[in-house]
């Protein structure tokens, strides 16, 4: 493609200039010419320390001059002859095309395309119009990513995470801000949750074992069609919100694993305070010690089973069963009863969501 846009303007400069220019690739092939005959011809004479040079330089007679955007120039052009006016010359087709490609590359590059989708900065009717430009596979099945960087590093998760993935035809990673990338991933259907979370703990570990970076990886739900890909990023920042009140221990939080938490989050703050008080009536959750919502926590975990419950804990089973009636005098609720026991959990998650979020709404 930028061969093409190469082409187009060298041909219409061809009779202003009234020399032989063109432009050659990093591999010194030329790939424009005024002289459409030289196209593909090899100039072995331009090496590669050549091309990076910052400088013109002359070889047989031509002028040439480097540009590109990326940190390695890619390109060079250049002009017949060596006078001062080859020189001028070489260095304006230099900025002009260099200011052209880059130009080309932010209207039509893919990643800056799926970006503005994520991010919703692009009308949904242009979608598709874009999409076509590009050759883009809209009915794609895709997942978005979120990778939060937890603090300052010397490395760049950008690099590492775009290694990771190199398919840059199925595969986006995008910057977001300082913290946060993206990755847009190309995925099967029928792709199972669970190879979702290996793949988020694999850039975890990866990370972390190797450059000493912690992060936390949200996941949003599988995406059919590119107009959903805002929603699947949106679920993998909500993911990421809700996992840092509720479960503050896990690097990988799956969207569609939030469970009621997700709820919860979703509630104002107002409605959880009446919540609470409507619940803890007969007392209040303060009175309860560290010790008892210990035991509660592991009553939970262990289902509601006194006898397992206790042997996890190492306490008699009368012990426990004290405990536990302990908490229904002071707050009214029975947690061997099953009904109750989803009302004080529902209650405790919301107390802590009320924590982590005091000036909500």
């Amino acid at each position: 493609m930028a061969n093409r846009l190469f082409q187009g303007v060298i041909t219409q400069m061809k009779e202003t200039l009234d020399r032989t220019i063109g432009v050659i690739d990093e591999t010194s092939a030329i790939i424009a010419c005024s002289e459409l005959g030289r196209i593909g011809e090899t100039n072995e004479n331009v090496s590669v320390e050549l091309l990076a040079s910052p400088g013109t330089f002359v070889i047989n007679g031509y002028t040439y001059k480097s540009f590109g955007t990326n940190p390695r120039p890619e390109y060079a052009v250049f002009v017949s002859g060596s006078d001062s006016d080859a020189i001028k010359y070489a260095n304006i087709l230099a900025v002009s095309l260099s200011n052209i490609k880059q130009y080309y590359d932010e209207k039509y590059d893919r990643s800056n395309f799926i970006k503005n989708v994520i991010l919703d900065n692009i009308l949904p009717g242009d979608i598709f119009v874009k999409a076509r430009e590009l050759h883009f596979n809209s009915d794609a099945t895709r997942v978005c990513m979120i990778i939060k960087v937890n603090g300052r590093n010397d490395v760049s998760v950008y690099d590492v995470v775009q290694n990771l993935f190199p398919d840059k035809n199925k595969d986006f990673v995008i910057s977001i801000n300082e913290n946060d990338i993206a990755l847009v991933k190309e995925t099967k259907a029928d792709l199972e949750e669970k190879a979702l979370e290996k793949l988020a703990n694999s850039i975890v570990d990866t990370l972390s074992g190797e450059f000493y970076t912690h992060c936390i990886v949200g996941i949003g739900t599988l995406v059919t069609g590119i107009r959903d890909l805002a929603r699947s990023f949106k679920e993998a920042q909500i993911a990421l919100e809700v996992g840092k009140v509720f479960d503050t221990e896990k690097t990988v939080v799956s969207y569609d694993n939030l469970g009621i938490a997700r709820l919860i989050y979703q509630l104002p703050t107002t409605l959880c305070e009446m919540f609470l008080k409507e619940v803890f009536k007969r007392g209040s959750i303060e009175l309860l010690d560290h010790e008892t919502l210990f035991t509660i926590q592991k009553f939970f975990e262990n289902n509601l089973n006194v006898s397992e419950t206790s042997r996890k804990l190492f306490v008699h089973r009368n012990t426990l069963v004290y405990r536990l009636e302990k908490i229904k005098k002071i707050t009214g609720l029975d947690l061997r009863e099953f009904e109750d026991a989803i009302v004080f959990k529902v209650a405790l998650m919301v107390k802590k969501y009320l924590s982590a979020n005091p000036t909500k709404y």
